[in-house]
């Protein structure tokens, strides 16, 4: 599995840094990834839903941690060129 795309939304909230959508061998679209700054530093959170109970449900997410690793570091390296690009 090859990351072929990384499109980003930067937002400029306290935890909310970034919307992703990664596209996975140039055939599927995963949206609704977030970057979010959290107590030891950013990190990347799967797209979920709220479950009546209260609870995040993640709707789609990684199986093996080489993956998810995998999927954070490709977020996080746009995210980095994006806000070097915002900032000029």
């Amino acid at each position: 599995m090859e990351i072929t795309e990384v499109r980003l939304t930067l937002r400029n909230e306290e935890r909310l840094k970034a919307y992703a959508t990664i596209t996975l061998d140039e055939c599927f679209v995963v949206r609704g990834i977030r970057v979010i700054a959290g107590n030891e530093g950013l990190f990347v959170a799967m797209p979920s839903r709220k479950a009546p109970d209260g609870r995040h449900l993640d709707i789609a997410h990684p199986i093996k941690s080489e993956t998810r690793e995998y999927i954070t570091k490709k977020i996080l390296e746009e995210y980095e060129k994006e806000l070097a690009k915002s900032e000029k």
